[in-house]
This record gives C-alpha cells, sequence and structure tokens, in this order.
C-alpha cells in the first residue's frame, strides 16, 4: 500500500483517519500544524498527502505551494469547504484530488489507490514522447524544450502529457478536465484556461502567437509541432 502523511489540526479526525488507513494496510504518520506537515512530507517523502485546509498556522493552500517544490507526492485535500471556487483555487495551486467533508476512510482509500493508479500509469509505458523541440519523458516526469529543461508543476506536466500523447488531435476543457483532474463537472473551466496560459508562457508563446498550444474555437486545444499549418484560431 501506501505511504501516507495526514496534514489535520482535528485530533479527533486525525487519529481516527490515520487508524482506519493503517487498518487498510498503508504507513501513516501524522501532523497537526502545516509547518510540522511541511517537515514530515519532507524528511519522510511520502507517496501521498491527506491535507486539510482548515489549518491553525497556515492556510492549506499556501501549504500546497510550499509542498510542490520539495515533494513529488500525490497531495489529497481533504477539507469542509465545499465552495467550486475553493475547490477550483486549491486544484489550480497543484492538488490531485478534492474530498469534501465528512467522507469514510473507504472513499479516501479508494481516491488514494485512484490517484496513484493514474500516476504510475503516467510513469509507465511509452518513456519519450516528442514534439518538434519538446521532449516528454513520462517515467522521470522531466521535459525539456530546445534542449534545456523546462520546469513545471505536477499539473502543468499532466496536461501538457496528455496533450501531446494526444498530439495533433483536438481535446477539449471538459477531456481535460475529466482525464487530468479527473474533475468532469465543474461548471466553470476556468482551472484548465489557467494552466493553458502558464504552459504557454513557459513554452514561449501567447495564444495570439502560438507554438505549440493551438486553440480551437468553440471546441478545446491541440498541441502540434512549430510550423505545421494549422487552421485554428487562438481563444483558449
Amino acid at each position: 500500500m501506501a505511504s501516507i502523511v495526514i496534514i489535520e489540526d482535528d485530533a479527533r479526525v486525525r487519529t481516527a483517519l490515520a487508524r482506519a488507513l493503517t487498518d487498510l494496510g498503508h504507513s501513516v504518520a501524522q501532523a497537526e500544524t502545516a509547518m510540522a506537515g511541511l517537515h514530515l512530507v519532507v524528511s519522510q517523502q511520502p507517496e501521498v498527502v491527506v491535507l486539510d485546509l482548515g489549518l491553525p498556522d497556515v492556510d492549506g493552500v499556501d501549504l500546497l505551494k510550499m509542498l510542490r517544490p520539495v515533494s513529488s507526492a500525490v497531495v489529497i485535500v481533504a477539507t469542509a469547504r465545499v465552495a467550486e471556487e475553493e475547490i477550483v483555487r486549491t486544484l489550480d495551486a497543484g492538488a490531485d484530488d478534492y474530498v469534501c467533508k465528512p467522507f469514510s476512510p473507504e472513499q479516501l482509500d479508494a481516491r488514494i489507490r485512484a490517484s496513484l493508479r493514474r500516476f504510475q500509469t503516467s510513469s509507465g509505458g511509452v518513456v519519450d514522447i516528442v514534439v518538434g523541440e519538446l521532449r516528454i519523458n513520462s517515467r522521470t516526469r522531466i521535459v525539456s524544450l530546445d534542449g534545456g529543461p523546462l520546469e513545471l508543476s505536477r499539473k502543468e506536466f499532466d496536461v501538457l502529457h496528455f496533450l501531446a500523447a494526444h498530439e495533433g488531435v483536438v481535446v477539449s476543457k471538459r477531456e481535460l478536465l475529466a482525464e487530468v483532474w479527473r474533475q468532469p463537472f465543474f461548471t466553470t473551466d476556468k482551472t484548465v484556461d489557467v494552466h493553458i496560459s502558464w504552459l504557454r508562457r513557459k513554452l514561449g508563446e501567447t495564444a495570439d502567437q502560438p507554438r505549440y498550444l493551438h486553440s480551437v474555437r468553440g471546441v478545446g486545444v491541440k498541441l502540434m509541432a512549430p510550423g505545421v499549418i494549422t487552421a485554428t484560431k487562438p481563444e483558449l
């Protein structure tokens, strides 16, 4: 099973969750504050972090931003915050999944296993995807552009990897939400827009002057090598 760090300030919830996940076969460590959790993640490098947002010292979203540069762990946010804008903000900050309280340990366990399967699937199979001067290593999750390294967040990598694996195919925002975020039913596509915008900047392009990412009006976006003729208009 997985090595897990739970960062949750409610002792009753934290203890019960740790006990249940341990009974399900996981190795579990606990922290009640953001800074204690950050220290645990850095020192133990777990496979999964279960993160509450309402922490006493640092907001969970701010902690999430601290975790991303120092850990490749799957981060599952488990919180009482249910507003859609909060969910979008948290996923944009780098969360891999979002579970609203109350939830059962079995539900969380299923989310953990699903998230790890997605990561393992993306890390196996074809190692390199090459599109023009863009090279993506699926196993190491290392990306290079024009021979130099490209620094991407976990979700930026996942979006780019999915688009590159479907080179030349128009992918809708809903498909990206379903396949990358596993959240196909958001009523807003802002989270996709934000990540596409970040990727454009790192790829050295803009919506008006696309290099790799070409938008198709009212449909979605496709990744193509520079110089390939396309009739698409930038919109995403």
